[in-house]
C-alpha cells in the first residue's frame, strides 16, 4: 500500500521560503515520478513541478525560478523548496507519485500572507 505524506507547510509572509516534503512508504519508487501539486479555493488543482527517476525536473512557468524540487532516493522523500513566495502560491499543496497510477498525498496547507 503506497502512502505519502506531507509535511513542512505553514503560514508565510511574503518574500519568505518554506521547504515542503512528501515521505513515500509501501513500495520500491526507484521508477517512480514524483509531483506537487497545488488547489487554491475555489481553482482547479494544479501541477507544480515533477522529477522523474533519471531526476529530471519540470516546473510550471508561475514558479521556475522561484521553486526547486528534489528527491532523495535513499529516503524515498521528495522536496519543494519554495523561496520568494508570493500570495498567489496560497493554496493547498499535495504530493503525487505516478508509476501505472497515481497515489496522492492529504496535502499541506500554505499560505502566504502579503
Amino acid at each position: 500500500q503506497v502512502q505519502l505524506v506531507e509535511s513542512g507547510g505553514g503560514l508565510v509572509q511574503a518574500g519568505g521560503s518554506l521547504r515542503l516534503s512528501c515521505a513515500a512508504s509501501g513500495s520500491s519508487f526507484s521508477p517512480f515520478t514524483f509531483g506537487w501539486y497545488r488547489q487554491a479555493p475555489g481553482k482547479e488543482r494544479e501541477l507544480v513541478a515533477t522529477i522523474n527517476s533519471d531526476a529530471i525536473t519540470n516546473y510550471a512557468d508561475s514558479v521556475k525560478g522561484r521553486f526547486t524540487i528534489s528527491r532523495d532516493k535513499a529516503k524515498n522523500t521528495v522536496y519543494l523548496q519554495m523561496n520568494s513566495l508570493k500570495p498567489e502560491d496560497t493554496a493547498v499543496y499535495y504530493c503525487n507519485a505516478r508509476w501505472f497510477r497515481h497515489y496522492w498525498g492529504q496535502g499541506t496547507q500554505v499560505t502566504v500572507s502579503s
